[in-house]
């Protein structure tokens, strides 16, 4: 589950709120063991979705980076670069499949 979380920190640019809260959904998930609660654990499930969320966007803006901002580009050109030194698939991407049909 947590393999989904990605750096958000230190990108140009920066990261999206939706970004965020998805990491933020991540962990709550993976520290609850659930990926949909209960409707008896709903609120509280929401509710520290939430508060991660708050509290992950707090930690990415009081960050003091000295190093350039990283590229998305180029950064997940080298993930998929890792994934396939892996032997693993890798995802394509969505302009992948525009430049077959041209």
């Amino acid at each position: 589950m947590c393999r989904n979380i990605k750096v958000l920190a230190n990108f140009e640019p920066p990261a999206t709120p939706d970004e965020v809260r998805a990491s933020a959904l991540q962990f709550v998930r993976k520290l609850s063991g659930t990926t949909k609660p209960s409707k008896a654990n709903e609120a509280v499930f929401n509710q520290a979705v939430d508060d991660v969320t708050a509290i992950a966007r707090n930690l990415i803006a009081s960050l003091v980076i000295h190093a350039p901002p990283r590229n998305r580009e180029v950064e997940a050109i080298k993930g998929r670069e890792r994934a396939v030194r892996r032997g693993r698939p890798v995802a394509r991407m969505p302009d992948d499949r525009a430049a077959e049909s041209a």
